[in-house]
């Protein structure tokens, strides 16, 4: 196994007060690389500024839902439904340059590192888009799926789920992570983890969320940092985005 530090970010959605703040607090901490776990963009007012940044971190991206869709978007191959979703990517295709859609375009839908040993997805181990946001969910996940670690976004929560190494069975464990902490893999144990959202938190905690993982000691950290939730928001009203993407930033819902 490599031994790095990997900053895990995930679901930034063009918020890039929170990405800046969560990097000036991971920078104090050290890191090696930085993968980006899906959805850079949705919902947010800054789109290419969050792309620019992640491209300049030389981060290793997997594609997200919104990743995705923002792309069929501009390529008129996605029917426009009105929606907040549609409404924030269709205004946000307007911020981007050429170079920023080049860039996502090269994005991949999954991500296998055999020389930490991980798996990097959005929304499962096995799923760009369903949601792992239960045990039963995560039992169907390690089932479908056979590696050791998984790093996962999408449910904008951060968690552990862990199962022995051996045929999935009852034994499914959780630890939430709402509040920050740390998680240690167990050597015989299968796990997945999800450093929770940078730019949109919904476990009813509004700080940024991001995870540390370190190879050499196989530690697990999340880490909640305070930003500027009002400044976001202005910029949110200025853009036009619908008022309830703004609102919900307040109470990480």
């Amino acid at each position: 196994m490599l031994f790095v530090r990997q900053l895990l970010l995930s679901d930034i959605h063009a918020n890039n007060t929170a990405l800046q703040a969560v990097l000036s607090d991971a920078e104090k901490r050290g890191y090696d690389q930085v993968m980006h776990l899906g959805d850079a963009v949705g919902y947010g007012p800054h789109p290419h500024d969050v792309v620019e940044t992640l491209r300049g971190l030389d981060a290793t991206c997997v594609m997200g839902n919104h990743d995705q869709m923002l792309l069929e978007y501009a390529d008129d191959t996605r029917e426009y439904k009105e929606s907040v979703v549609a409404a924030a990517l269709k205004w946000q295709l307007t911020r981007l340059t050429e170079r920023d859609i080049r860039w996502i375009r090269t994005w991949r839908d999954g991500i296998d590192d055999s020389l930490v040993g991980a798996r990097y997805r959005h929304g499962t181990p096995s799923s760009l888009d369903e949601y792992m946001d239960s045990v039963t969910a995560a039992r169907e996940a390690f089932t479908q799926w056979q590696g050791r670690i998984g790093f996962v976004g999408h449910t904008h929560t951060p968690i552990v789920y862990a199962t022995l190494n051996a045929p999935v069975g009852e034994w499914i464990k959780t630890q939430p992570l709402s509040d920050g902490g740390t998680y240690m893999v167990p050597p015989a144990a299968r796990v997945i983890l999800n450093p929770g959202s940078v730019g949109q938190p919904r476990d009813g905690n509004p700080k940024a969320s991001y995870a540390i993982f370190d190879t050499s000691r196989n530690v697990f950290e999340v880490i909640r940092v305070p930003y500027d939730v009002a400044r976001t928001q202005e910029a949110m009203m200025e853009a036009g985005l619908p008022q309830v993407l703004a609102a919900r930033l307040a109470i990480g819902k």
